[in-house]
């Protein structure tokens, strides 16, 4: 931690908002980034990581500074949206929720390759939405914040060894996944690498 951040914290628990809006807009990101990939949508991350930081605040004074800010809060964040998940199951994201203009661009330099960019990270997210909430998590902090694995283990609560299989059953089922839908695509979609006559 930065002796910026635990001036802040410092000054935050003795009752200055502004100081702990400091720590909101320094993590803003990542959080709302890790609710997003386990929530699936900008308005569900928004409550999330909203929620995140209320509790974060209430918790302040628990907050061991001996540990990463980042990986507290990381963590506050993952636990909420575990239990977000678990209440209920995560409608899937349609490809006809890509707004027309990103396949109708005509100044992108490769409108068909930013189609399947994008038709590619919905599949990823469908993929990664069908894991279990925790599994969902570790995959989200492990390759999207490069947290490592005992970062991973003290945000989720989980020993070392648990982050180890979690993530490597994770891969395989993303993996096999992937296989899968690529497997059942129709025979004549058109490969990225083929004339658009065909």
């Amino acid at each position: 931690m930065s002796e910026q951040e635990a001036l802040w914290i410092q000054k935050a628990l003795q009752g200055d908002d502004h100081a702990f809006g400091n720590l909101v807009e320094e993590y803003q990101k990542p959080v709302f980034s890790l609710c997003y990939r386990m929530l699936g949508n900008s308005k569900d991350a928004e409550d999330a990581a909203q929620e995140s930081f209320i509790r974060a605040y209430r918790y302040l004074k628990k907050y061991d500074t001996n540990r990463s800010l980042a990986t507290w809060l990381l963590s506050i964040a993952a636990h909420y949206c575990i239990d977000q998940t678990r209440k209920r199951r995560l409608p899937t994201v349609s490809t006809d929720s890509i707004p027309a203009e990103i396949i109708s661009d005509r100044n992108a330099p490769n409108p068909e390759r930013e189609y399947r960019q994008q038709e590619k990270e919905v599949l990823i997210q469908n993929l990664i939405d069908e894991l279990s909430p925790t599994d969902r998590a570790a995959i989200i902090l492990r390759y999207w914040h490069a947290c490592s694995e005992v970062e991973i283990s003290e945000t989720l609560d989980l020993t070392v060894s648990a982050v180890k299989s979690r993530l490597y059953r994770a891969r395989q089922a993303l993996a096999k996944s992937y296989i899968e839908s690529e497997k059942s695509k129709p025979l004549n979609e058109r490969r990225a690498h083929e004339s658009p006559a065909f």
